[in-house]
């Protein structure tokens, strides 16, 4: 499925040398994160520019890059909902979320839960968040394999094998300073090259602009989905409210962001860097979903051929890295593709250190070394890496049977989630709730969550009147919920207590 690219010597050069200043950032920091605080949270002293920058970055990884085209491309705008939810998630978490993590000053996102809950709280929260990473590890590795597939004809199982060993080499020496600083490099890069090829794809088409437009209109590409009140598909609304918990979930309970709300010098700046990061991701977002109707636009006009091998929805995802490889200039199709595997690198760098983090924190420390030193702990964080670097990877490579990298990022997240937001909003919204009705609740949250994503897949198990007659974006909408009102109203009816303390 090789195309006949012209990857010149020049964007060779590109590439090398891009790589090599991504690592020489990662080795620069190296002194700065051999301490568990610097390599957790950069001694806490970044400003909010960059950590806002870094937030961004974590949401335009290479799954905005590839697959949000590639989902515009096969269907319509559908998914841009998620993005028109991001700001009034930042507005909760700069009101409320980062100023209460910051007093705390505890470095796990979960540890609170602990001391308001019990320790099956903590438990529970962090193991669902390591599910999460390791969905988003992998998820990211293949959407970064992708374009270097259709560059070099490699196996895209090999090209996903060697990036997961450099990416865990990398945040060996690195740590969070130098995986925010490239965040930041890497999102700008992107963000340019992305216009670059809009550009291109609009002005080569015969008609210009007016063509572009009028094929999206009708094809019904700039459509935001249904309006209807269907919640087995995804409509406009179930987007919408899947958008919402997720961005709530990602600035309340999400450990990337929380050692981000760590990292920066004052709460001035964190809250500087939410709001940086919530309010360009919106029209960076739709800048992807532009390209994606370009694309359809580009290759439907005539403006250039696409091959067989890159048309129909499964293979949606792989036409923007044929694009990069075939319709840029020399040097800015080695540039593009350096970025997008820098970025990956960047973004997965993310949550091996932030899953490092939580296993050292919620686990070793609390289990198993609660009196360990300096070295010892770094030690851990080393070790944990490897192991999650493993795993992210194992799961990159099954992620390459998938028709849609996005849906099945989307459903991961949703599933790993376990609605971990409903019991961090029961703890944090009401006083009375207690150890007795947190469990309640998340036991009734939990078995809805698996009755949703067991059900429909279960076979001759269930019948179809059993069955979830809801789209899976509602699993995690529904499993919070269910948490929080199941949890409120058994506190409304048990006699209350006092909160568990350790």
């Amino acid at each position: 499925m090789q195309p006949p690219s012209h990857f010149t010597v020049l964007d060779g050069i590109v590439l090398a040398v891009y790589f090599a200043i991504t690592m020489g950032i990662g080795f620069f920091f190296w002194r700065k994160s051999k301490s568990v605080d610097g390599f957790t949270a950069a001694n806490r002293s970044l400003p909010g520019w960059l950590t806002g920058l870094s937030i961004l970055g974590t949401y335009v990884s290479s799954i905005s890059f590839l697959a949000v085209p590639g989902r515009a491309l096969s269907g319509n705008w559908n998914a841009f909902v998620f993005s028109i939810s991001i700001p009034f998630a930042a507005w909760i978490a700069v009101r409320w979320f980062m100023p209460f993590y910051r007093s705390g000053g505890h470095i796990s996102a979960y540890e609170h839960l602990e001391e308001r809950f019990g320790p099956w709280a903590r438990i529970y929260t962090s193991a669902c968040y390591l599910l999460t990473q390791l969905a988003r590890i992998g998820t990211v590795m293949y959407l970064m394999a992708l374009p270097m597939n259709v560059l070099l004809g490699w196996s895209i199982h090999w090209i996903i094998l060697v990036t997961g060993v450099a990416v865990t080499l990398y945040t060996f020496v690195g740590g969070i300073v130098a995986v925010i600083w490239n965040d930041a490099i890497q999102t700008v890069v992107l963000i340019v090259g992305a216009l670059v090829c809009l550009v291109i794809m609009i002005t080569a088409l015969p008609g210009g602009f007016g063509q572009f437009m009028e094929l999206g209109i009708t094809h019904d590409k700039f459509s935001l989905g249904s309006y209807g009140l269907d919640l087995a598909a995804p409509t406009f609304w179930v987007v919408l409210a899947y958008g919402v918990v997720i961005n709530l979930q990602n600035f309340g309970i999400d450990q990337n962001y929380i050692q981000r709300y760590h990292a920066a010098s004052s709460d001035r700046e964190a809250a500087k860097s939410i709001w940086l990061g919530a309010l360009l991701y919106v029209p960076v977002s739709a800048i992807f979903f532009i390209i994606g109707t370009a694309l359809f636009s580009y290759y439907t006009a005539g403006a250039a051929v696409l091959p067989e091998a890159y048309q129909g929805e499964a293979q949606a995802d792989r036409v923007f890295p044929y694009f990069i490889v075939t319709a840029l200039p020399d040097g800015v199709t080695g540039l593009l593709i350096a970025a997008i595997f820098a970025a990956a690198m960047s973004t997965v760098s993310t949550s091996l250190n932030s899953s490092a983090t939580i296993i050292l924190s919620d686990y070793y420390k609390r289990y198993f070394r609660k009196n360990s030193d300096e070295r010892s702990d770094m030690r851990a964080l080393y070790i944990t890496t490897i192991i999650v670097g493993i795993l992210g990877t194992g799961i990159a490579l099954a992620l390459t049977k998938v028709s849609s990298a996005l849906d099945a990022w989307w459903l991961l997240a949703g599933i790993f989630g376990g609605g971990t937001l409903g019991l961090f909003l029961l703890g944090f919204l009401s006083r009375r709730a207690t150890n007795l009705t947190a469990i309640i609740g998340v036991t009734c949250g939990v078995v809805l969550i698996i009755w949703m994503t067991l059900s429909p897949k279960a076979g001759d198990w269930f019948s179809d009147s059993l069955r979830s007659p809801f789209h899976s974006f509602l699993i995690i909408v529904f499993g919070t919920t269910t948490i929080l009102i199941v949890g409120l109203v058994a506190t409304s009816i048990l006699k209350p207590g006092k909160a568990h303390t350790s």
